[in-house]
């Protein structure tokens, strides 16, 4: 769907404390996760505007927040379970 909100709480509202607590004390957990949600944003507005940019761009940005997705997830399981 266009324009679905992906922000880190979104996709994983079971770990929001976990989240909270990781931006606070983890800075390098902080500056994924803020470069994850203005990415996730960047690309809602490239679809809500019907993408004016190339294929190639806008499979790169989803790419690049998946790769950051599948780090923080991972992280999180790891904090998670400390």
């Amino acid at each position: 769907m266009l324009g679905e909100d992906h922000s880190l709480l979104s996709e994983f509202p079971e770990f929001k404390s976990t989240i909270e607590k990781l931006v606070e004390i983890d800075t390098g957990f902080a500056k994924d996760t803020s470069q994850y949600n203005e990415l996730d944003k960047t690309i809602r507005q490239l679809e809500l505007r019907g993408s004016p940019i190339s294929d190639d761009e806008m499979h790169q940005k989803k790419h690049d927040r998946a790769v950051l997705k599948d780090s923080l997830y991972q992280r999180l399981l790891k904090a998670s379970k400390s």
